[in-house]
């Protein structure tokens, strides 16, 4: 391995050993193309490490490798209690290894290390301990016709699965997509984001370490257009559970109907927040700041269009203003006080320096930020949090997704009209409502169009809840027992009890 892995030494003095090649069967090996991605640090746009891009052949390797693990009786009939227990390995080795997994992930990726380490970290251990519980408590049922009849289900794994994983979340999004797919003795394939390899293949090597026999997960480096499109094409693949853009989403949906895959997207979103004027303003405002500046407003489910009642707009405005002033501090992601990271990529930096520019062009108001932001050294993709207000909904910045520290502040009157603007999207990821009035609150929960809905909160997610979207936002759901369900097939088997011909 040693012409496959490199020995770094990461920008807060951690060192550690870096893979750079593929695992597949749990060895490392060389991309056939012999192709390299670059991973860059976003935070001085310096040169990180190489790392080998897969090729359609490569993919194929994979997907052989997890096809002959999925037919062996080393993982096919290994006893559902032990999965659990290789699962729960895994979860103990993250927890062992998350200062150095959390130091990848803000080096690659510009997340503030803090975050990374006391948030990301303990959700991707805690993701995957959940199904390792899981393990042994998939149950089929009896199904009661008539004495003559006794009908069953068994519950069985859907295959060979093939995962894509955003760059936003990396480790995350990988827990997301392995705990339930092995819990339920599927084999993976997974391809790692291009603009953040590292960190998951970092935790290739501890998938090892945990024991799980060869070819039941197997990582790789690739460019969408290459290894993605050959996951998802992939005759010999079951199903594809992809992560990212709407717009990638409906072309990994029409390549994956090449074999009728099972499928999973979760994608894009323009998450409405509604504020009422018999919300705790302060509460509002603090929870609406979380809800689109964590993470560089880099999240799928961002609340990234705010609604305020006529009566507290204003009011509403000036404070978040204030709210971004005092909290969000822009800097280096592995200061202590540092809350805004970088963009991870320049292209990203460019999107969002674009649509401020079409905000300002619309004639909507800049309330605060709206420019680049410039660290001590003036390198980084940094962007100032920017707020814009009196957005009309036929605005462009209204109605798109950004994924950045960038959110649009507009107006209501009524109830009916907060749920008219909240539904009027082609989105329908995540939700949030402000009031007092709990009454009102179920209420407009049961009539917005979205699959998540936070009452007086925003992005509080947990991986023991179902997540997911409706419209344009994505197919199916992650996380909670309701993840399992899409890695694992029904099998009716009925027997005859006395019916005679």
């Amino acid at each position: 391995m040693s012409d496959l892995s490199v020995e770094l030494t990461a920008p807060n003095g951690r060192k550690y050993t870096q893979p750079t090649g593929l695992f597949i069967n749990n060895e490392w090996v060389k991309a056939t193309s012999g192709e390299k991605i670059t991973s860059i640090n976003p935070t001085d746009e310096s040169e990180i490490v190489q790392v080998d891009a897969a090729s359609a052949e490569d993919v194929d390797k994979a997907v052989a490798a997890a096809r002959k693990a999925f037919k062996n009786p080393t993982w096919r009939d290994m006893a559902s209690s032990d999965r659990g227990d290789l699962m729960y390995k895994l979860s103990q080795l993250i927890e062992e290894h998350k200062e150095t997994l959390a130091t990848i992930e803000t080096w690659d990726n510009g997340k503030p290390y803090s975050v990374a380490l006391n948030e990301d970290l303990a959700e991707v251990a805690g993701c995957i301990k959940y199904y390792a519980g899981y393990a042994d408590k998939i149950h089929g049922q009896v199904i009661d016709t008539t004495p003559a009849k006794l009908a069953y289900t068994i519950r069985e794994p859907v295959g060979v699965c093939g995962q894509i994983i955003p760059w936003n979340y990396p480790l995350a999004m990988a827990a997301w997509k392995l705990g339930p797919a092995l819990a339920c003795g599927n084999t993976v394939v997974m391809k790692a984001a291009e603009q953040t390899p590292l960190s998951i293949l970092y935790l290739a090597n501890l998938i090892n370490e945990a024991g799980f026999p060869p070819g039941v997960v197997n990582i790789i480096n690739g460019y969408g257009r290459v290894a993605g499109a050959a996951i998802a094409t992939h005759l010999d693949i079951d199903k594809v559970a992809f992560t990212g853009s709407t717009a990638t989403g409906r072309e990994i949906m029409k390549m994956a109907s090449i074999n009728m895959k099972n499928i999973t997207l979760e994608t894009g979103g323009k998450s409405p927040l509604l504020v009422f004027d018999d919300a705790s303003l302060e509460q509002a405002v603090k929870w609406s700041h979380v809800g689109i500046m964590s993470n560089m407003g880099q999240v799928c489910t961002a609340t990234s269009r705010v609604l305020v009642q006529e009566g507290v707009y204003d009011k509403f405005v000036e404070m978040f203003k204030e709210q971004v002033k005092t909290t969000s501090t822009v800097g280096n992601p592995f200061d202590e006080s540092t809350f805004q990271g970088p963009q991870v990529t320049k292209a990203q930096y460019e999107k969002v320096l674009s649509y401020i520019e079409t905000g300002k062009s619309e004639g909507a108001t800049l309330v605060t930020g709206g420019e680049p932001f410039k660290n001590a050294g003036g390198k980084g993709f940094f962007i100032a949090p920017t707020v814009f207000s009196n957005v009309k909904d036929t605005m462009k910045i209204y109605r798109e997704e950004v994924f950045g520290p960038f959110v649009v502040i507009a107006s209501f009157k009524t109830e009916e009209e907060a749920l008219e603007k909240a539904n009027d999207s082609t989105y329908g990821l995540g939700s949030a409502i402000f009031t007092q009035d709990i009454t009102k609150a179920h209420r407009i929960a049961r009539k917005i169009e979205a699959g998540m809905v936070w009452i007086n909160s925003s992005n509080d997610s947990d991986f023991r809840i179902p997540f997911g979207g409706v419209k344009q936002s994505g197919i199916g759901r992650e996380l909670g027992e309701a993840g399992l369900e899409a890695y694992t097939n029904k099998k009716a088997v009925h027997v005859n009890l006395g019916t005679m011909l």
